[in-house]
């Protein structure tokens, strides 16, 4: 493989297997096939330490809108950090660049958000979220309403809260998680989870009737929020089915459960609009957003929340003293200020525009696949997709172990030149808003080669 290389005894592999613990990596493989070491940027593309050029094609982690080797975003860092290159957001303390985004992040959304609370990522975002509505319900003299409800693979991060509403067994196993009070429903993947026989629109109306079972079970008074991404990602790529959102934000509604949008991915153009509460008009209390925010130049979260959110936050602050949570980098100037470049280049460029004009071409030309003798389905919306691998079309039957065949499609996807993520035995595409019909054609014609290299080496 292309990593098992440069293994010399002071070589940055053998450093790099001897001193680092990788996320989401099996350590013990790890410690024999190494690193894959990126060393440069440019466009759509990413370079490893021998020379060989790869089309990125999942955006870093779903994150790089601009590309890589964006030169305004390095010079609106290089800027901010001649000027101001930290400051706090604590005890009154502010910066420019974190007023002006949080402004514009407010503006952008064109609901009813009126507040922002910047975090480091994502995670910690959706973990202040959950203390958020703790302390409102405390506020409110609601004390029991703490439970969560979110879906099973769902992901909204790996911190203790974000973790727990998370819906994915890999990130459970062995932490001891979730803690007591998330509650995970069903998720909304028709092809998996569908019965026999019904339809789309029955198998909506289970789901809804499962939530407002599960709101029965426990009492509406304990639940503080119903979390979800707009198109669920890093569980596989799965759009809702028609009419679920509705009804979600229906029963919320109806038993005042605040509607949390985990945009963390679907944000700032990934689905051809703004965000992906936009495609699927969802209406929610508060916003998560993060990754292509920065397009990744620089770790940032935002969550946006409306006045009903805000107001018993900020009477409890005054009652107790102060708002007793925050991070040192929240509202970084250089993290802001970055933010704010890559979201004029987003908007200049017209990379929502590129994205929702590039997207139908993406989807139907994966969708080409579909008849291969390892695909079961191809699924996506917008700019993101993926292809799920089956044993057996006809019975859908996955691959035992889940996960093999999904390592070995990428291992032969990065020998084309192309990174894709195996999750599980799905194979996950989310190229850089900027792509062109011509990077979308090596992606699919590379991804192609690497499909057909994975039945061959299949017994």
């Amino acid at each position: 493989m292309d990593n098992q290389l440069n293994d010399a005894p002071n070589s940055r592999h053998a450093v790099d297997v001897k001193r680092m613990l990788h996320p989401y990596t099996d350590a013990r493989a790890h410690e024999k096939a190494g690193p894959l070491i990126i060393t440069d940027g440019s466009g759509v593309e990413v370079f490893d330490n021998q020379g060989k050029s790869y089309i990125e094609a999942m955006a870093g982690l779903w994150s790089v809108a601009v590309g890589f080797g964006e030169k305004r975003l390095v010079d609106a860092a290089t800027r901010q950090m001649s000027s101001l290159p930290y400051y706090h957001t604590f005890s009154h303390k502010s910066n420019e660049p974190a007023i002006d985004l949080a402004d514009r992040l407010v503006a952008m959304t064109g609901r009813k958000m009126e507040k922002v609370f910047f975090t480091n990522s994502g995670s910690e975002a959706n973990d202040t979220v959950v203390k958020l509505l703790w302390y409102r319900n405390n506020a409110l003299g609601q004390p029991e309403r703490k439970k969560i409800i979110s879906r099973k693979r769902g992901y909204h991060g790996i911190t203790i809260a974000a973790g727990s509403m998370t819906g994915i067994p890999m990130n459970h196993g062995g932490f001891d998680l979730p803690l007591p009070g998330f509650h995970h429903l069903t998720c909304p993947h028709f092809y998996r989870e569908g019965f026999e026989g019904e339809t789309e629109a029955e198998f909506t109306e289970r789901l809804a009737q499962e939530l407002e079972e599960l709101i029965e079970r426990e009492g509406s008074e304990t639940i503080a929020g119903f979390i979800g991404e707009p198109l669920m990602s890093a569980g596989g790529v799965v759009p809702p089915p028609a009419g679920y959102w509705r009804r979600v934000q229906e029963i919320c509604r109806k038993h005042e459960i605040v509607v949390i949008a985990d945009e963390v991915i679907t944000g700032f153009g990934r689905l051809g609009t703004r965000f992906g509460s936009d495609y699927y008009d969802i209406e929610p209390d508060i916003m998560v957003m993060s990754k292509q925010l920065t397009s990744s130049y620089q770790p940032l979260a935002a969550i946006v929340m409306t006045d009903d959110i805000y107001q018993p936050v900020a009477d409890q602050s005054s009652s107790i003293g102060a708002f007793g949570h925050g991070f040192t980098a929240s509202g970084h100037p250089v993290a802001t200020a970055v933010a704010l470049e890559n979201l004029d280049i987003i908007e200049e460029r017209d990379l929502i525009g590129n994205a929702a004009r590039l997207a139908p071409m993406l989807q139907a030309k994966l969708r080409e696949f579909s008849d291969h003798a390892l695909v079961g389905e191809v699924r996506g919306e917008g700019f993101i997709a993926a292809v799920e691998l089956v044993a057996n079309k006809t019975s859908r039957s996955p691959f035992d172990p889940v996960g093999v065949v999904g390592r070995e499609l990428a291992a032969h996807a990065h020998a084309a030149g192309l990174i894709i993520r195996a999750i599980g035995d799905t194979i996950a595409f989310c190229p850089p808003l900027i792509a062109t019909e011509e990077d979308v054609t090596k992606i699919i014609t590379r991804f192609g080669l690497a499909l057909d290299a994975t039945t061959r080496t299949l017994p």
